[in-house]
């Protein structure tokens, strides 16, 4: 079974697993490494960020983070959530996890935040696997973010993201 959980739902083991994720080498500049993305995540839960682990079978596999206001990037649109250091395991790239991690994450998210109207990231030119991941996922091209990455905009369908009530 695969699902998304949030990196609060997760339990001691599958914490100290999700230590074990691992890219690979060239995707680190881009990506960071699990220790880095875990370390953006404060101690108590904060309404403007939040992690996500994609577990197989309650094992994690990949881990991502989102952020809103006001943690929101100075480059992101207001109503968005902005992705930030998606990484798949080394040993499982390449079998779709990364599809279904952005699937899970755009049919999820009003779970979480109602108001997200959108997705956002920023990506580098150089890094032209990612680059062309994303446009194959529907992501389009909106710009610069900063410093020359490219921004990105996932919008969510109507049914993927409902209004606040």
């Amino acid at each position: 079974m695969t699902r998304l959980c949030p990196y609060e739902d997760l339990n001691a083991e599958q914490r100290e697993q999700l230590l074990g994720i691992e890219v690979l080498p060239e995707q680190l500049p881009f990506s960071g490494d699990i220790a880095c993305a875990l370390y953006s995540l404060p101690a108590q839960c904060q309404p403007g960020i939040r992690g996500f682990a994609l577990l197989i079978d309650e094992r994690p596999v990949a881990f991502m983070l989102l952020k809103r206001h006001p943690l929101l990037a100075h480059w992101a649109d207001a109503g968005s959530a902005t992705l930030h250091a998606l990484q798949v395991h080394r040993q499982v790239q390449g079998q779709g996890l990364g599809k279904t991690c952005l699937r899970l994450l755009a049919q999820d998210i009003h779970h979480y935040w109602p108001d997200v109207s959108q997705l956002m990231l920023s990506v580098s030119p150089d890094n032209t696997s990612a680059l062309a991941f994303y446009l194959s996922q529907g992501w389009s091209e909106r710009g610069e973010a900063y410093r020359g990455e490219r921004r990105l905009v996932l919008p969510l369908t109507p049914l993927q993201a409902k209004p606040a009530a």
